[in-house]
């Protein structure tokens, strides 16, 4: 995903003029400029004179909050106690009670009370309850005296660090996406190409075509050399390409390092979805799978956050490309030391190496059962090559669909146009964009901190059908601010709280879920390879969003536009429902037997 700041240089602006005059690295009025003001304020082509909105004040910012935090509030209660138009109805009339007779206080109040029970007394079922639910795994070994008995869970403690080292590919992922979001108008001015547009737009997706190349063959390569050596080859075109991009006086040579850069992206991503699902224990797999998510936060915030000074230091932007050598270094490095996938080996019939890397990561307790559970699926036809057309035909195509169909719903709820403009949101709202793009990377990290907490605990499917139901209402507020019915401010608190709304409700389960259930329902045969095939649908969807994008708005408008995003997001609550199967606590094995057929 990728924004583009269409804040001015510094940030302030005290009224909206009814003409898009905001200075730009792009120059006055652009189109692309003010299709953006349109999207934030549709008011404008309604009324061509007269000012739109000031900034907001104290008091304005104090209800903006607190319909924020009403929404998460709503939100989580849903999450919790399984939805119920009834109770969303009561929750919206509370709402507008607290909105129109002043009564907020005395509406949290009259709620919690009716409710107490149902949130203080939720806990979570147990397996009995809901047989396809796991507390906790199955795992038999034998004792001394020859019995066998329940060994309980491996340690949580045993695989982290090689999962943290994983995730440093995915915190430069999102550190490579940020990067160019407050310094492109500086890289711009040195390398000679301040106001073209076509020069600035090919900077962004030359960094997207790399990225499709590398998720292209992500799969191949990471069965052919392993988990390990697919890191290490990923870190090494984004040490190179951050070099380049660095130390570049020319267009060309800032290119070619994107290039390089997007190459080691696209690899990094689906090879550690593959591997935290594959060195992870089933009872936690979902909490690490989150870190990826987490870790692609981090990155863009820090981002963000070291490229503030390029705006006034000049040449800063060398210094944001030299900073991410730093982790791609620690990667190579550190991946050297850490587990090969046990899965991998076990494929490549290095049976003696399996068990070596299963005691360091689970412990010597769990090697025996965790072999005897591989060998389970594992048929001893994996040494064979798998063809590419195996992907789209006989027992394999129905998981690559869901996988693919997940991966495109995904980019077509709107999460792109959500992040494209939302400098210009809070620029309307009189929000500096700095420091507007860091509250929405501060929302997006803290919902992916819960995705984690509740990834094992709600499951999944569940996760996915509410992230995508969130999204879908956050749309639809986003579309009523576009009416021009509505007051200034009120298309302000609308467009902002629609806009984080769909941030925090997409890191919920849109963002992380994915990525994590696709490398858990593919059969190890083709795991690596389908994985490869759906990130590559992500980045071709992923382009032709942001393709397509100004074009539908300019034709269509904001109201119809959103409103399809909408229903993009509805479908993909169906979807869900009909085929995502839940995975939370099975071991891979138990998934790959319970939805693929025998031959």
């Amino acid at each position: 995903m990728v924004r583009r700041n269409c804040s001015s240089p510094s940030g302030a602006q005290i009224r909206l003029s009814p003409l898009p005059k905001v200075l730009s690295p792009r120059g006055h009025g652009s189109p692309e400029l003010q299709l953006a003001e349109r999207l934030a304020d549709p008011a404008r082509s309604a009324h061509r004179s007269g000012w739109i909105c000031a900034p907001l004040g104290c008091a304005d910012l104090f209800t903006f909050f607190f319909f924020v935090w009403w929404l998460m509030v709503v939100f989580w209660w849903l999450m919790m106690n399984g939805g119920g138009v009834l109770r969303l109805a009561v929750a919206v009339v509370l709402w507008w009670f607290s909105q129109v007779g002043g009564g907020g206080g005395l509406a949290v109040v009259l709620w919690w009370f009716f409710q107490r029970d149902t949130i203080l007394m939720y806990k979570r079922a147990s397996s009995k309850e809901y047989p396809n639910g796991f507390d906790r795994e199955q795992n038999l070994g034998r004792s001394p005296n020859g019995l066998w008995k329940d060994i309980g869970n491996p340690s949580w403690k045993r695989p982290l660090p090689h999962i943290l080292v994983a995730t440093l590919s995915s915190l430069l992922f999102g550190y490579h996406l940020g990067v160019v979001n407050e310094t492109l108008e500086s890289i711009s001015l040195d390398l000679g190409f301040s106001g073209s547009t076509l020069a600035e737009g090919l900077v962004v997706s030359t960094c997207l075509g790399g990225a499709f190349l590398g998720s292209l063959f992500s799969g191949w390569i990471a069965d052919g050399l392993g988990r390990r050596r697919a890191f290490q080859l990923c870190a090494l075109p984004m040490i190179i390409g951050a070099s380049l991009s660095a130390t570049t006086s020319t267009l060309g040579g800032m290119l070619i390092g994107r290039l390089f850069v997007g190459t080691g992206m696209g690899l990094g991503p689906p090879v550690a979805a593959l591997y935290v699902a594959e060195v992870s224990p089933a009872f936690i797999r979902g909490t690490y799978g989150s870190f990826t998510q987490i870790a692609t936060c981090l990155g863009l915030i820090g981002a963000l956050f070291i490229g503030i000074p390029a705006k006034d230091v000049p040449s800063w932007w060398r210094v944001c490309f030299w900073v991410s050598a730093i982790p791609a270094s620690l990667l190579a490095i550190l991946m050297e030391f850490s587990a090969e996938s046990p899965h991998w080996l076990f494929k490549r019939g290095r049976i003696a190496e399996t068990e070596e890397e299963l005691e360091k990561l689970w412990g010597a307790s769990h090697v025996k059962s965790a072999v005897a559970e591989l060998s389970k699926s594992e048929r001893g036809d994996e040494l064979d090559a798998v063809k590419f057309s195996e992907l789209f035909y006989g027992r394999h195509v129905r998981v690559v669909f869901i996988g693919s169909a997940l991966f495109a719903l995904q980019q077509l709820s709107g999460i792109n146009a959500v992040f494209f403009f939302s400098s210009t949101v809070f620029k309307n709202a009189g929000v500096p964009s700095d420091i507007g793009n860091m509250c929405v990377g501060i929302v997006n990290l803290s919902g992916s901190f819960i995705a984690m907490i509740l990834m094992d605990k709600l499951g999944r499917k569940m996760l996915l059908l509410w992230s995508f139901f969130g999204m879908a209402v956050a749309m639809g507020l986003q579309g009523i601010a576009a009416c021009t019915f509505l007051s200034s401010s009120r298309r302000v608190y609308l467009s902002i709280g629609g806009m984080l709304l769909s941030v925090m409700t997409f890191s919920l389960g849109a963002g992380p879920v994915p990525g994590l259930l696709l490398s858990e329902i593919f059969p190890s045969r083709i795991r690596a390879k389908a994985m490869a095939v759906c990130m590559a649908v992500h980045w071709v969807i992923n382009f032709f969003v942001g393709l397509l994008f100004l074009q539908l708005l300019e034709l269509l408008g904001p109201q119809i536009l959103y409103t399809i995003f909408a229903t993009f997001c509805l479908m993909a609550v169906a979807f869900v429902k009909k085929t995502v199967v839940e995975t939370k606590g099975k071991t891979l094995q138990e998934i790959e037997i319970a939805l693929l057929p025998s031959d």
